[in-house]
């Protein structure tokens, strides 16, 4: 699948009743994922190292990423999670309008096959529950599993990962996924046609100076057309386990020196990170000052940092 071997495996769940993601407001404490290794192959990916102590791993978890790891009977699955045995619905409640959100393991939309089953998986979740879906994808398909769903628009929440407005540097790090232009026009079309959007600038990298970050964030908020999107998530690239490493060889193979020696240097000094990340956040919250509520900016804390951004909640800062 999209030239990776694929395993598929057993599993007893796809739905996660109280998934961390909620801090991050991306949903109401509801996942689902019908897979544990993308079609992807971005190398600032955390899954292998989430995946350390999962059933569903690769024995070297530098190899996850090399495979995709497909859940058997997704469908089937589910709907024995969102049913008692009598077959009558769990979450019928009308009232119930949790946001399930998808996934934080793959992308929901890497090629037709996923994009099928995740309509097939949508379906059942609307059909037995009262939620609401947001689907976050790096594909261009997500209009097709838009129109399948067309009747359900009120209810499903669309969002493409934009870490960067530039295809070239996007390739480099994200191996294997559409161009980010592609993708700006697939969230555009679901714009155009009524269908509720969301954005996601992440993960972004450092830039060289302040003018850059204030150009970045301006840009993103015109091409993403953001006044029509809901809310607006950002974020700058985190260390998971060997994520920089990988991120600033990619850059390096691809002729992104700069990038990389900016990217190494946060990644080794603290205060480089810090400053890279405040530069980050108030460069959105100077486009979004206007729109209160707009901004959803997430940011790993400690005990040093927490101060600058707990002040900086009412503007969007999202402490983790």
């Amino acid at each position: 699948m999209n030239g990776k071997p694929v395993i598929q495996v057993d599993a007893k769940t796809i739905v996660n009743f109280a998934s961390n993601f909620s801090h991050k407001m991306l949903c109401d404490g509801l996942t689902f994922s019908s897979g544990s290794a993308c079609a992807y192959s971005c190398a600032f990916c955390y899954v292998p190292d989430l995946m350390r102590k999962n059933p569903h791993r690769i024995a070297n978890p530098e190899d996850h990423v090399e495979h995709v790891i497909r859940r058997l009977r997704p469908v089937e699955v589910l709907r024995g999670q969102l049913l008692f045995k009598n077959g009558r619905p769990k979450f019928s409640d009308p009232a119930d309008q949790r946001v399930i959100y998808a996934s934080p393991l793959v992308d929901v939309a890497a090629n037709m096959d996923l994009v099928r089953e995740t309509i097939e998986i949508c379906r059942t979740i609307l059909e037995l529950t009262g939620w609401h879906i947001r689907l976050l994808s790096k594909s261009n398909l997500l209009p097709k599993v838009a129109e399948a769903l067309a009747e359900h628009r009120e209810r499903m929440i669309f969002g493409v990962s934009t870490g960067t407005l530039d295809d070239d540097l996007a390739k480099a790090y994200e191996q294997g996924a559409p161009k980010v232009s592609k993708r700006i026009e697939s969230l555009r079309w679901l714009q155009e046609n009524g269908f509720r959007t969301f954005g996601m600038i992440c993960p972004s990298l450092p830039l060289r100076d302040e003018t850059d970050y204030r150009d970045f964030a301006e840009s993103c908020a015109e091409e993403l057309r953001t006044a029509r999107c809901e809310h607006v998530w950002a974020e700058v690239i985190n260390v998971r386990g060997e994520s920089m490493v990988r991120t600033c060889a990619a850059l390096r193979a691809a002729g992104f020196a700069d990038e990389a020696n900016r990217l190494e240097r946060v990644s080794t000094d603290k205060v480089a990170w810090e400053e890279y990340a405040r530069r980050t956040f108030e460069a959105h919250a100077r486009v979004y000052g206007a729109q209160p509520g707009k901004l959803r900016f997430l940011q790993y804390v400690n005990k040093a940092s927490r101060p600058y951004w707990e002040s900086k909640q009412e503007t969007g800062a999202v402490l983790l």
